[in-house]
């Protein structure tokens, strides 16, 4: 049986032999333009022409300026991400930042001495802006749906921590004979709210619990005004005076504005917030770095009297009972939560770490003897390391972690 078919607008005759029969029901079935040339059973010499030219036009000259263009198009977002990636994986040599910072401010202390007080707000600020900026007002409206984990943080703000305190502020006084300042230093320090380094320290970790640590944090430091003069006064046996407007404005400004600005600029600006984002863990780290280094290079004199070794230990292990007993007991409380892994190393963050600076502005301020500034001093350092240590810890296992699931 023969068949007819237009090729370029010519009718040829195709014989039963050909392959267009072999190819199925579409006698043109499975060819392309770039197909070799049909043989047509002794066709004329004008349709092979037309092949062997319609070969050039779109054969290997035009395949090999594609190719280029696509790898250089290729090899440009390889090196757009991988400076992203530089830039997004700056957290992860944030603990090695600390210790870094940690041993300049005690090698050259003049390198962290101009970073005076008067910049701490401004500074915790910026990481709380940060934290704003990567999260939604839906992550915080969530957040107060759980009241249970919110009271868990604050106790171990205010009940597990200044126990704690209480404890090791005894055990300096009577098993290491330090001064009775020092003692109160330490006692002192356990009765502040939470720090605000708990806050990026989870969303490092666990970004979608950062907007519960914020609420926790504010919730301590909001109440710190009256349960701060109440536990150091049951505690050290002196009234401490505290400002209350003061401190309703620091929290204003160190927390509540910089979220606020951050959620808003995600929210109505997402493309401003698309070209500062990749920029700002960089930046976070070096803010982090000098909130650090400037309190132990101020109060250097201090940290490397004779009894600055001896409350080193003490305040170590200060911190390390309070990231402890922060974790486990909140897996206790929590445990048939399905984020209760997650939940844990939240509270960890924020029964570990505590606003150690405001702990050294009220020792200085409302007492006469110096050393009673020292422990604080000591603190943020020790709660610093200790807990970007953990970030750098628990998110190289949930890393692990993921990638084992990706492998099964």
């Amino acid at each position: 049986m023969m068949m007819t078919v237009k090729l370029n607008g010519h009718p040829a005759i195709l014989p039963p032999q050909s392959s267009f029969y072999r190819r199925g029901k579409n006698p043109l079935h499975g060819f392309t333009k770039n197909d070799s040339c049909i043989s047509l059973g002794g066709g004329s010499k004008l349709l092979r022409l037309r092949c062997v030219s319609e070969k050039f036009e779109y054969g290997h000259d035009s395949d090999d300026s594609l190719d280029h263009a696509f790898k250089s198009t290729q090899k440009l977002k390889q090196e757009e991400s991988s400076f992203l990636d530089i830039l997004k994986g700056a957290n992860r040599i944030l603990p090695h930042v600390v210790i870094a910072s940690t041993v300049l401010a005690l090698v050259y202390p003049p390198s962290f001495t101009w970073f005076t007080s008067r910049y701490y707000a401004p500074a915790l600020g910026f990481l709380m802006f940060a934290v704003g900026v990567n999260s939604s007002a839906k992550d915080f409206l969530e957040a107060f749906n759980r009241p249970s984990a919110i009271a868990a943080g604050y106790a171990g703000q205010f009940v597990l921590k200044p126990f704690l305190g209480y404890l090791f502020g005894a055990l300096s006084m009577t098993l290491f004979d330090l001064p009775t300042s020092l003692g109160a230093g330490i006692l002192l320090t356990s009765c502040v709210s939470g720090a605000q380094l708990s806050n990026y320290a989870t969303f490092l970790t666990d970004p979608q619990m950062a907007p519960l640590s914020i609420v926790m944090t504010s919730l301590s430091t909001a109440t710190a005004a009256f349960v701060t003069p109440i536990l150091s006064l049951l505690l050290i046996g002196k009234r401490l005076p505290v400002d209350v407007k003061g401190m309703v404005a620091n929290i204003l400004q160190i927390v509540v504005a910089p979220v606020m600005a951050g959620l808003l600029l995600n929210r109505f600006f997402p493309q401003v917030c698309g070209a500062i984002r990749p920029l700002l863990p960089p930046l976070s780290v070096f803010v982090t770095a000098l909130c650090v280094g400037a309190p132990l290079a101020i109060n250097i004199n201090s940290v490397l009297s004779p009894f600055g070794m001896s409350i080193v230990l003490l305040v170590t292990a200060f911190h390390l009972s309070a990231f402890v007993s922060g974790y486990v007991l909140s897996g206790i409380a929590f445990s048939k939560m399905p984020d209760v892994k997650a939940l844990q190393r939240t509270i960890s963050y924020e029964t570990g770490m505590q606003s150690s600076l405001l702990a050294l502005a009220l020792a200085n301020k409302f007492f006469e003897d110096p050393l009673v500034g020292v422990p604080p001093a000591i603190s943020v350092v020790i709660m610093s390391l200790m807990g970007f240590s953990l970030v750098m810890l628990w998110a190289k296992k949930k890393e692990q972690k993921l990638n084992y699931s990706d492998r099964l």
